[in-house]
């Protein structure tokens, strides 16, 4: 602490006065009266009063000479250094991560010592200074934009909070760079250095990184999942990390379906990952919570981030698709489209090495057909003839001229949910055949007949694509594995939330509801359910995935529900879980260490000072006026006994 005003301290010389006027004796009024006889003692103790007397204890003079070190301090102007800034225009970056979560904030977590810190910035810069709070969370946001009013910018800070997920560097920095036309301008980024911030793009102007957080002791689950192998039990396997240099006991606990299934002491190795497999799970299970706890005699224990204390997972029910393809020739069009496909498993074949009879759900005849189709759900491209479904008539073919003739003007007959996201309008075709299929729908057509038919016939599901892919430009259009996926999704629906079944903080989950689902309603881990309206396509996607822990999707038409699913949210990140604070960032390929020499300001202390002077003065006042109130009542004094 400093004083910007030392003469002031000369002040302290106005003990002196007020002490003297506590020794000198009091000075009594003269009474003229009849007779001095009653006023003997008074008498005698005048004549034995003497100028001054010894200083005694008391508190009245000792709340005066307080009142006056007080109001001499204020005077004084005491302060202390603070870092400043010399810019006119400052942005202030405020990492929002998991890891900021810490408990090592002294007092509270990092998030909070950042805003200390931030503020005390504020409170130190000029007047005309102007700042600019962005908060670097899952999302980037931009807290206040540039404003000298204080009141705003403390309302900002005081409305921020720590994220549970990771921070968005790349949009956060492009948020503060919105300025940089600005004759003064800087960065001040208050970070422990973790995530992806080392990966982050250059800024203009001056960067300054201000390190938050010392410790590095954490224990983490870093790895959740569930496997079951057809014929066997499902089988959990977990990941406990220990970032901290000490080892560490831990409780690791498994609960299935909300009930305790077991729990054992594990000593894991500072700095290392302990494996942990569980075969006890149990039959027809939804979702298992792995938590992480102290043992009642850990002491000190290492741990001072509880966010991923506890992970998640659900069963994985998932119907892994079997497509078997048989082509005369072979198709690399198709092997690939439906190769690329989520949860499908393609197997592909010749004709003459026949069908098999199970063990596909679906079947995809490629120019060819055998003299009786499998009783199964079939894709035909290029139908070379006609069959007990269908005929085939004439080959339409386009003009040699390149006139579109029958094979132009391609257009959907209607919105239909197998055709979801599926525009066929610009695709060139070189000819196509003529299928008629009372049973099928016609989803896509040409001015000379269908190219896409599909419908239900005889207990399956059936689609004809009536031309040869190879014919065509289709294969080059982004259209091609919409049109696969939308296809295979029809033969079999997706699950309600697509794999995988575990979710990062953040992530965005697209819902697949069935037909007719007019809404659907998301339950997430606090419980507070929401409503998504769907849209025409039928789709939905879920972007409020902020915290860890197990989310319900259901699907409703009207107020009934036809579909539910659990799926899981984890932090499941070792650059946050490392909480270890970085001693520098990679900015733009520089790096940016801490400058203890950076500008400083100062914090003025008067009001405080003067503020305790008034506080002690109506203490003082308080004192004075209750020593001089007059007793309210009297006690009469008892005549002295009569002598025997």
């Amino acid at each position: 602490m400093t004083f910007l005003n030392p003469v002031a301290l000369a002040g302290f010389a106005l003990f002196i006065p007020v002490i003297l006027l506590y020794m000198l004796r009091l000075r009594r009024r003269e009474v003229v009266v009849s007779s001095t006889f009653l006023w003997q003692q008074v008498v005698r103790d005048r004549e034995a009063n003497t100028p001054w007397q010894r200083l005694r204890r008391n508190l009245l003079l000792f709340l005066q000479l307080l009142i006056i070190a007080l109001l001499v301090l204020a005077l004084a102007r005491p302060a202390v250094l603070t870092p400043s800034i010399s810019a006119g225009r400052t942005a202030i970056l405020l990492d929002a991560s998991a890891s900021m979560n810490a408990s090592d904030g002294r007092p509270g977590t990092r998030f909070e010592a950042a805003v200390r810190v931030a503020r005390d910035l504020i409170g130190t810069a000029n007047a005309d200074n102007e700042f600019s709070i962005i908060r670097a969370g899952t999302a980037a946001e931009v807290l206040t934009p540039f404003t000298a009013d204080r009141q705003a910018l403390a309302a900002a800070l005081d409305a921020a909070g720590a994220g549970q997920g990771g921070a968005d560097w790349e949009t956060a920095f492009t948020l503060a760079a919105g300025t940089q036309g600005a004759d003064s301008y800087s960065t001040v980024i208050y970070s422990d250095g973790g995530g992806e911030l080392s990966n982050a793009p250059g800024l203009p102007g001056e960067v300054r990184y201000e390190p938050v957080g010392a410790s590095d002791r954490n224990l983490a689950i870093t790895a959740l999942a569930v496997r079951a192998l057809p014929g066997q039990s499902p089988q959990l396997y977990a990941q406990v990390e220990n970032f901290s240099g000490v080892d560490a006991d831990v409780i690791f606990d498994l609960r299935v379906d909300g009930e305790l299934l077991d729990a054992q002491r594990l000593t894991v190795p500072a700095s290392s990952v302990l494996p942990v497999v569980s075969n006890r799970l149990p039959a027809g299970f939804e979702a298992v919570r792995a938590g992480l706890t102290a043992p009642a005699d850990a002491g000190n224990w290492p741990d001072d981030l509880a966010l991923d204390d506890a992970a998640y997972t659900v069963a994985n029910d998932a119907h892994t698709r079997r497509i078997l393809l048989i082509s005369p020739g072979g198709n690399r069009f198709l092997e690939q489209a439906l190769g690329s496909l989520p949860g499908v498993q393609t197997v592909t074949s010749r004709p003459e090495a026949g069908i098999p009879s199970a063990g596909f759900d679906l079947i995809v005849l490629d120019g060819w057909l055998p003299e009786t189709l499998p009783d199964t759900d079939l894709l035909i491209v290029n139908p070379p003839n006609s069959s007990e479904l269908f005929t085939v008539g004439r080959t339409l073919e386009r003009p040699a001229d390149g006139s579109p003739g029958p094979a132009g003007n391609i257009r959907s007959t209607g919105a239909d949910p197998r055709l979801r996201f599926v525009d066929l309008s610009g695709v060139n075709l070189l000819r196509f055949r003529d299928v008629n299929a009372e049973w099928a729908d016609e989803l896509v057509v040409a001015d000379g007949g269908p190219l896409l038919l599909a419908g239900d016939t005889g207990g399956r599901q059936v689609a004809i694509l009536t031309f040869d892919v190879r014919e065509s430009d289709l294969p080059l259009q982004i259209a091609f594995p919409v049109l696969m996926a939308s296809l295979v999704n029809w033969y079999a629906p997706q699950d309600l939330v697509a794999t995988p079944f575990s979710r990062a903080v953040g992530d965005a989950v697209a819902i697949n509801p069935e037909p007719g689902a007019d809404a659907i309603r998301i339950t997430p881990p606090d419980g507070e359910p929401y409503t998504l309206a769907l849209d025409t396509a039928g789709g939905a996607v879920v972007s409020g995935t902020d915290t860890p822990g197990l989310y319900t999707v259901e699907t409703l038409e009207g107020d009934t529900v036809t579909q539910s699913a659990v799926f899981a949210v984890n932090l499941f990140d070792a650059a946050e879980s490392d909480i270890a604070p970085r001693p520098g960032i990679q900015i733009g390929g520089e790096t940016v260490l801490p400058e203890p020499g950076d500008a400083v300001g100062v914090r003025e202390l008067w009001p405080l000072f003067a503020l305790a002077a008034l506080a002690i003065l109506l203490i003082e006042w308080w004192i004075y006026f209750r020593r001089q109130r007059a007793p309210s009542r009297f006690k009469p004094i008892s005549a002295p006994a009569t002598p025997a």
